[in-house]
């Protein structure tokens, strides 16, 4: 089972397109959450994602409900990065399935949906010279701290 990166409401096509790329060397699906910031014929967002588009998973839905509804019974675990998780990315154990959520570049998630999965909310550690870290980064960070920890399946 591969892992995912969920983008709730994201805003720029090259963090999406980047993400995308990442995704179709690793495997990952891609999950995008609507409304977007940009257009899926947008040229920065397939530029970004270079001619890998082809390789990608991609699943779309009109919000986070449609999304969480779609993935049934027995899905894997949902992991939010956020800025002010209790747990590091690292504090957690990864299994086959899972998913990792991630904001809108400007805001990040909304806090009504981080504060009822408070407990499966993570951060990348940071010196507090900046705000956060690039969305495309932190979607790169968590994804393959998540996949080490599978042993890197299916990946050489």
């Amino acid at each position: 089972m591969p892992l995912h990166i969920v983008l709730h409401e994201p805003l720029i096509p090259a963090n999406t397109g980047n993400i995308a790329r990442s995704c179709a060397a690793t495997g990952a699906h891609l999950h995008l959450i609507h409304p977007l910031g940009f257009s899926t014929e947008d040229r920065y967002l397939k530029r970004a994602g270079l001619d890998y588009w082809h390789a990608v998973k991609v699943h779309h839905y009109e919000n986070f409900e449609h999304f969480a509804a779609s993935q049934g019974e027995g899905a894997g675990t949902f992991y939010f990065v956020e800025t002010w998780g209790e747990k590091l990315y690292t504090d957690v154990s990864f299994r086959d399935g899972d998913y990792i959520i991630l904001g809108k570049e400007t805001t990040g998630l909304p806090e009504e949906l981080t504060n009822q999965y408070r407990e499966q909310t993570i951060r990348i550690p940071m010196s507090g010279a900046t705000r956060s870290v690039n969305l495309s980064n932190c979607a790169a960070i968590v994804l393959f701290e998540g996949l080490r920890q599978l042993g890197f399946p299916g990946l050489k």
